[in-house]
């Protein structure tokens, strides 16, 4: 499950993913967010994924920036941080660090939402 909520005026896009989740689910997020009126032009993303079973391939994360790059042409990533606790999915989404660093400012992966939430209010960019 993959649900998300967008806070216009902080330009922050919060997404919890829960259970088991495909990577067709999280690049249909990400093809939900660019369609969605209340998005900002502009915004940071905490994804928070500390309640995930597990995740398939991670050869998969390509087809995850792949939609990324068509929410870039109505969004512009600023920050992102990525919220994990098991060992494996960590080690997964630093590899997502690298592939996606092209869509994001910077990206960041965490093992504490506390450090992600401090990390990502410290960085955050100026409103154009």
């Amino acid at each position: 499950m993959v649900t998300y909520t967008i806070d216009a005026n902080q330009r922050l896009i919060r997404t919890q993913c829960a259970g088991f989740v495909t990577f067709d689910e999280v690049a249909a997020h990400f093809h939900e967010l660019a369609n969605d009126p209340a998005c900002p032009n502009r915004l940071d993303v905490l994804l928070d994924l500390r309640a995930v079973e597990s995740l398939p391939h991670k050869g998969q994360l390509q087809a995850v920036t792949g939609e990324l790059a068509q929410v870039r042409a109505r969004v512009r990533f600023g920050m992102c941080a990525i919220v994990v606790e098991r060992p494996a999915l960590f080690g997964m989404f630093r590899m997502f660090e690298v592939i996606a660093q092209d869509y994001f400012t910077a990206i960041r992966v965490f093992r504490v939402i506390v450090e992600a939430e401090a990390w990502l209010g410290s960085q955050r960019l100026p409103i154009e």
